[in-house]
């Protein structure tokens, strides 16, 4: 009985010091005027998208990232099965689905005694760098690769997890405008991203240093393109962030910065401020290393890519590739402003620039990736039939690491260990386990774009166009995605497919 009133009297009396403290603070309306009760409130805030992700929403109705889609990416990535049952979920009239238009012959399929594709393996169809001579040109051997995460966005194990799985399904990883860390060297293919800030290839005062940037190019051999960003679709017109929770002693040594603020990059590049200096670094790039140089942006006005493209024709001088980010992007801590609407969205802001260098007759001198939620078949398809010659994915390869859209990226507490740096948190993260899966979710999109290839009639999917896809416009109505985007794709000459294409 006593240990009862114990507890009554130590309940009681918490309750009268939480009851006091809320009457008299300031702070909190609802705690002023319903004190104690009122603590539900901010209990209900906090595990709300929590309740209603598991519980509430429907499968259709979350963003960034719905739960069937993250569904199929979470068993593909297990090698589970992957297939729905009972027909279509989607709303086929609605504006803007897109249909593909199979071949009454398709092109077969090739299995082997267990039932799976030979080969799911497909190279780029372009090499890239050759048409601008570069020494070290690149052909990529997957249409489907893994986008720009740094280290330092992501924790240690997610970095070394995707590296190990680009090694595996043969694809490249983008290291982000964060530089290269020992994670990024498990032997897989780097793009090595460099933004505002130079990180890997800047000096004490935070310029760039051809000397550091030839030295970076020397000590990383796995380096096969570099990638100038410009910008990026979830914060266009900003520098990188990187809040100074996420900021270790290890980031802190690899980039240069201190650890007692945020690293906020500069939202331009000190390198140049025009066309034509941009074209002279890239090319001073080239010539340092040898490597394929391109870049990489969000589409907002369109005065700049005119004067780009007019400046390559004239001179036979720019980026090897270009990488059209959709304002969908966003694997970046960002302004919410920025990131609802600030930007173009991919398939809009990619005609836009495609036109313009179709016009100038540059399509097969660039190789044009695509980014921004583009990880599932049919819009990795949609992409390559507006002309992509590569796609970059970036969370849904987090998601095949374990990411479970908690939308806490930036505040440097993921609960499933990815984007952060919490000791406790990063150990959910197997590398070994879950660069398996990140493999076995590259190579299960490819095998599927492939699929669809073959259904369509053709053996690589550059070889899709506008004329192979309807969207619809209304109810009962469907046009060609070819008359939608107002132009016809420029195709990739035959010689260069039959160099990568076993029929």
């Amino acid at each position: 009985m006593e240990l009862y009133n114990y507890i009554f009297i130590s309940v009681s009396g918490l309750l009268l010091i939480i009851f006091l403290h809320d009457v008299f603070q300031r702070k909190h309306t609802i705690l002023r005027i319903f004190p104690v009760v009122g603590h539900l409130r901010y209990l209900l805030e906090k595990i709300g998208p929590e309740l209603r992700q598991y519980w509430v929403a429907n499968d259709k109705e979350e963003m960034p990232f719905t739960r069937s889609e993250r569904s199929w990416v979470y068993a593909t990535s297990k090698k589970q099965n992957n297939n729905f049952g009972f027909g279509s979920s989607e709303l086929m009239y609605e504006t803007g689905y897109p249909v593909l238009k199979h071949s009454a012959f398709p092109t077969k399929d090739k299995y082997d005694a267990s039932g799976q594709l030979l080969t799911t393996s497909m190279p780029c169809a372009k090499l890239i760098g050759s048409a601008h001579n570069r020494k070290h040109p690149y052909r990529p051997q997957s249409i489907v690769n893994i986008s720009a995460m740094s280290f330092g966005s992501l924790g240690k194990n997610a970095i070394a997890a995707l590296n190990l799985g680009a090694k595996s399904a043969d694809c490249y990883q983008n290291t982000g405008e964060g530089g290269i860390s020992p994670y990024h060297k498990n032997g897989g293919d780097l793009v090595w991203q460099i933004g505002t800030g130079y990180f890997g290839a800047r000096n004490k005062d935070g310029k760039f240093s051809k000397e550091i940037f030839k030295q970076t190019i020397e000590n990383n051999p796995h380096v096969k393109m570099i990638e100038i960003k410009l910008s990026q679709g979830a914060k266009p017109g900003k520098g990188g962030i990187l809040p100074k929770d996420k900021i270790t002693e290890e980031i802190s040594q690899i980039r240069g910065i201190p650890r007692d603020r945020d690293c906020i990059s500069p939202n331009s590049h000190s390198e140049f401020t025009n066309v034509s200096e941009l074209v002279e670094f890239i090319e001073s790039l080239a010539d340092i290393s040898g490597l394929p140089i391109g870049i990489k942006s969000a589409v907002g006005e369109s005065s700049f890519w005119e004067e780009l493209a007019s400046h390559m024709k004239e001179t036979n001088q720019g980026p090897d590739f270009i990488t059209i980010d959709g304002g969908e992007g966003g694997t970046g801590a960002a302004p919410l402003t920025f990131t609802d609407h600030v930007s173009l969205p991919f398939k809009i802001g990619f005609k836009r620039i495609y036109t313009i260098f179709k016009h100038h007759d540059l399509i097969n001198d660039i190789t044009w990736i695509g980014s921004a939620k583009l990880g599932f078949p049919d819009r990795a398809v949609v992409a390559f039939a507006m002309g992509c010659d590569l796609i970059n994915i970036a969370r849904e390869s987090m998601l095949s690491i374990g990411c479970i859209q908690a939308q806490k990226c930036h505040t440097g507490h993921c609960p499933s260990g990815v984007a952060t740096h919490n000791a406790w948190l990063i150990r959910g993260v197997d590398v070994k386990t879950k660069s398996k899966r990140a493999a076995q979710y590259l190579q299960g999109l490819r095998k599927e774009i492939l699929q669809l290839t073959y259904a369509c009639g053709y053996h690589h999917p550059c070889q899709f166009t506008g004329k192979d896809i309807e969207i619809s416009t209304g109810v009962n109505m469907f046009d060609p995605l070819e008359k939608i985007i107002g132009y016809e794709k420029v195709t990739i000459p035959t010689a260069e497919l039959s160099a990568i294409l076993k029929y």
